[in-house]
C-alpha cells in the first residue's frame, strides 16, 4: 500500500507563503497522480492542485497564478507551494494518489475525490487577515 504523510502547515498572515510538503511510500505505480485536496469543517473536501508523474499539472480557478505544485522524484516528495495567501485559503490540506489518469483538460475532471485511493492525515493551514 502507499503512506502519504503531509508537513508544514502553519499559521501565517495575509498575504504570506507557506510550503506543504507529501513524503510518499509504497508501490510507485499507485501514485502516478498525486493531489493536494482541502477541506474547512461543514464543507467537501476540493481540490487544490495535481502533478502526475511526467509532470503535467493542474489547479482550481481559485489558487491559480497562486500555488505551484512541484515533484523531487529522489526524495519521493511533492510540494504545494501557496503565495499570497488568503483567508479563505484556512482549511485542512491533504495529499492523495492514484493510479488512474484522466484525459481530460479542464482541471475539474482531475479533482473526482472518489479516484484516488490513498489520503495522507493532513495539515493545517490558517491564514488570518
Amino acid at each position: 500500500q502507499v503512506h502519504l504523510v503531509e508537513s508544514g502547515g502553519d499559521s501565517v498572515q495575509a498575504g504570506g507563503s507557506l510550503r506543504l510538503s507529501c513524503v510518499a511510500s509504497g508501490n510507485s505505480d499507485s501514485r502516478i497522480r498525486m493531489a493536494w485536496f482541502r477541506q474547512v469543517p461543514g464543507k467537501e473536501r476540493e481540490g487544490v492542485a495535481v502533478i502526475y508523474r511526467r509532470g503535467d499539472t493542474f489547479y482550481s480557478d481559485s489558487v491559480k497564478g497562486r500555488f505551484t505544485i512541484s515533484q523531487e522524484h529522489a526524495k519521493n516528495t511533492v510540494y504545494l507551494q501557496m503565495n499570497t495567501l488568503k483567508p479563505e485559503d484556512s482549511a485542512m490540506y491533504y495529499c492523495a494518489a492514484t493510479s488512474l489518469v484522466r484525459a481530460g483538460t479542464d482541471w475539474q475532471w482531475q479533482f473526482i475525490k472518489a479516484d484516488y485511493s490513498y489520503w495522507g492525515q493532513g495539515t493545517q493551514v490558517t491564514v488570518s487577515s
